[in-house]
């Protein structure tokens, strides 16, 4: 249950991209934030993601991740050419309880993807390509109070040029690209006829399963596979549908002498009145934003996590690619890379040490108390004031300026979980 947007120019402020989710998840869930250096890899050298192992690339790409600390694979992030992916459930005619058969899961088409892609486009490919070789399946989170919890995915992909709304149910798929505007997905299937590429054969496929009828004419792909939300009680107000038009009417009215920027995103994903900040059965438990820069700027992408549940009290860190990169220990489950398998039989502590000191300041946050509100309105102006800052420093970037930004996202969680402890 994830909120995903994309605003492209001439939307935005300095023909920027603007990519962004809100990762839903089980509020038991701890996600951190982790970044990896690209590398090579020996020829027919295997990759065990979450539960299966398939074969690895000769070079994977630099990454930062948001992630889901029990899997291999990610809700969400950023690859050091400018592509970022993030994925959301969505339940269709082809997710059959009880069918646990471990293939690949959603947060590993992320994850592979923004390894393996230079854009967005190349990114639909890879995500296709697994998709059809490995198919997807697996159980989807480690809380045991959500069962044997299994779902399909749409994720969306974008770059410093377009964006990409690829769904998928089953082995089939269908995709759609947005090269200016707005696109904004919410746990439900979207594209209806005009998608621009689909799974080979999809519409003979499609009816020969019963899906689609040939009187029907041209395949809609949200009306042939769309399902029912199966075991997660909803109010009206966190309905896909109503997330989604929140989504847009904050994109409508949130914009600054008619331009879009960073600001107006961090406050669409805070908005908890709309259940944008999902608080509830499920919780958003990490928050993404990314400023992909125009081609002609000069100035590297700059990509905002918070490694932290409930966006209204939590606070953006940027990371930055570069040479030496790091994200530092601060975001980093002590239990990372643990055997997964095990963990749904037993309960360990994933809490990273941000995480632990956000704990304690959210809980006196969260009480509305004087000594509550005064922490807030501290944290709210940290983060204005690296956002402002950070901003202000890319406008001027020289490749000198290297070494001032390959610890940025480290320092900074250092220096917000201080103001907790």
């Amino acid at each position: 249950m994830s909120d995903i947007l994309v605003v492209l120019p001439p939307l935005t402020t300095d023909n920027c991209v603007l990519f962004a989710k809100n990762s839903d998840r089980p509020p038991t869930e701890v996600q951190e934030v982790v970044y990896y250096p690209s590398a090579d890899h020996a020829t027919g050298s295997k990759l065990h993601c979450t539960f299966i192992e398939i074969d690895q690339v000769s070079h994977t790409h630099a990454i930062v991740l948001s992630k889901p600390a029990w899997c291999w694979g990610a809700e969400m992030g950023a690859n050091e050419h400018g592509v970022c992916i993030g994925n959301t459930a969505v339940w269709t005619k082809l997710c059959h309880p009880g069918d646990h058969e471990e293939k690949l899961i959603g947060c590993d088409f992320v994850r592979l993807g923004l390894e393996r892609a230079k854009t967005a486009r190349e990114g639909v490919d890879v995500i296709t390509k697994l998709l059809s070789e490995h198919g997807q399946g697996g159980i989807c989170t480690e809380d045991h109070n959500f069962g044997q919890w299994t779902y399909h995915n749409a994720f969306v992909l974008a770059d410093e040029k377009e964006a990409w709304l690829l769904e998928t149910a089953g082995k089939f798929w269908a995709a759609k690209q947005v090269k200016s505007g707005t696109l904004v997905t919410t746990s439900t299937l979207t594209i209806g006829d005009d998608a621009e590429m689909t799974s080979e054969n999809l519409i003979a496929q499609a009816q020969s399963g019963g899906f689609w009828k040939s009187e029907d004419g041209p395949i809609n792909f949200s009306k042939a596979f769309s399902a029912e939300y199966p075991g997660i009680s909803l109010s009206d107000k966190q309905m896909p549908d109503h997330r989604l038009q929140c989504v847009k009417s904050g994109l409508q009215t949130g914009s600054s002498e008619g331009k879009i920027d960073i600001n107006t995103i961090l406050g669409i994903l805070r908005d908890e009145a709309s259940s944008i900040n999902f608080v509830g059965e499920l919780l958003t438990v990490g928050s993404q934003v990314s400023v992909i820069s125009a081609p002609t700027s000069g100035q590297p992408s700059c990509h905002w996590f918070t490694a932290t549940p409930n966006t209204k009290y939590s606070v953006f860190k940027p990371f930055i690619f570069c040479d030496s990169a790091t994200a530092g220990n601060w975001t980093v489950s002590p239990s990372s890379g643990e055997a997964t398998r095990a963990t749904f039989q037993t309960s360990i502590d994933r809490r990273h040490p941000l995480y632990k000191a956000h704990e304690k300041g959210r809980q006196l946050m969260e009480t509305g108390s004087p000594a509550g509100e005064k922490l807030h309105t501290t944290m709210q102006n940290l983060e204005k004031q690296c956002v402002r800052e950070v901003t202000e420093f890319l406008s001027t970037f020289k490749e000198s300026d290297v070494n001032e930004v390959k610890d940025l996202f480290g320092v900074i969680a250092e220096s917000e979980a201080k103001f907790y402890l």
